[in-house]
């Protein structure tokens, strides 16, 4: 690595940022300070690190789209500066987060590396070294022209650097926390990092970065179960201001054939509700039309979600919510990939 090459460093809050009180035994939020404390082989790396911490940090389950707005507008205003950037983010709802990022960052030519950890950065078998070392790594890492390897929104944990818009917590115990059921890794952390930047997206350098921060979150998730009563459905469904809903449906898109329920469907879509369908299982994609039971679903007016997870598919129509007033703009974009969020697939005929 090049001694010119430098990383931002951006602390938020999370596990990752806490400690073990030495008098209590009880874990508490270290400052920015602290933090680093624990982090003395920053100075060895052959990259310029800078920080900047968010002031408070938070946990990761009070994220809100406003942090999301937060951490764009930091990235922006270093952009220039910096080569690449690290954001240390709590594990909870990380994967929301770098989707969110990844529909805010217009124009990304740098790489954004989300990472934490599952026990705190001050216990000492904490797995937070070894992710903030190798994020680090990856988010300075060049080819042979000086360009990034990797230049989007990822999230590495424990061995694997994943596009951040495919990624879901998928332990709450294990160090390999994440996975990216439906996309490739981007790179694997062993003895080196081995990069496949073939999987990438390509950077944007034909125009500067901008950001996109507009948000709306009148949106919903339902999700499917056996007895499922209408009652539950239809109240759901009539929240007042409702704009989206995701819908998290059996297999490969299948719902309940019952009249009551595609009336609820066929009234909300009819009302302009954007309802996007995704399946509760953690690989595969949802194939509208492939089985009697989701043709119901399709008279009624909802898409098809793909191979979206659920943290893409609710932050995507937050996104498009807050960019278009027209539902059937949002429901043509739904139905895009815009940044390697999905693989769109043919519906079964």
């Amino acid at each position: 690595m090049n001694n010119e090459i430098s990383v931002l460093l951006i602390l938020t809050g999370g596990t990752i940022s806490m400690g073990e009180d030495p008098a209590t035994g009880a874990l508490t939020p270290l400052g920015k300070e602290q933090m680093l404390s624990y982090l003395p082989e920053l100075d060895q790396l052959p990259v310029k690190i800078s920080t900047v911490s968010f002031d408070p940090m938070i946990d990761s389950s009070d994220v809100d789209p406003s942090f999301w707005v937060k951490v764009a507008e930091t990235i922006r205003d270093h952009y220039d500066r910096f080569d690449g950037f690290v954001v240390l983010h709590g594990t909870d709802t990380m994967a929301y987060s770098a989707s969110a990022v990844s529909f805010m960052l217009q124009n990304l030519s740098k790489p954004v590396v989300f990472t934490g950890s599952q026990l705190p950065l001050g216990m000492l078998r904490s797995d937070a070294k070894e992710n903030v070392m190798n994020a680090i790594e990856i988010a300075a890492a060049q080819d042979d022209n000086g360009k990034p390897l990797i230049p989007e929104v990822t999230v590495f944990f424990e061995s694997y650097l994943m596009r951040g818009n495919r990624t879901t917590k998928r332990s709450t115990d294990n160090f390999s926390a994440f996975k990216s059921y439906n996309y490739p890794n981007l790179a694997k952390s062993g003895v080196h990092i081995k990069y496949f930047p073939m999987l990438a997206l390509p950077a944007h350098n034909a125009a500067p970065l901008s950001i996109n921060t507009q948000s709306d979150n009148n949106v919903t998730v339902l999700t499917l179960f056996p007895g499922i009563r209408e009652e539950v459905v239809a109240a759901q469904l009539s929240v007042k201001g409702l704009r989206g809903v995701v819908l998290k449906s059996f297999g490969a898109g299948n719902a309940p054939q019952a009249e009551w329920f595609y009336k609820q469907l066929k009234a909300a879509t009819d009302r302009g509700i954007v309802i996007v369908n995704i399946s509760q299982c953690l690989t595969g994609s949802v194939e509208m039309g492939r089985y009697e039971t989701s043709l119901n679903l399709q008279k009624a007016g909802v898409l098809s979600g793909y191979d979206m997870t659920l943290e893409t598919a609710v932050t995507k129509l937050m996104h498009l919510l807050g960019n278009y007033d027209d539902s059937n703009i949002v429901r043509q974009k739904m139905s895009e990939s815009i940044c390697g969020e999905v693989s769109i697939q043919k519906n079964v005929k």
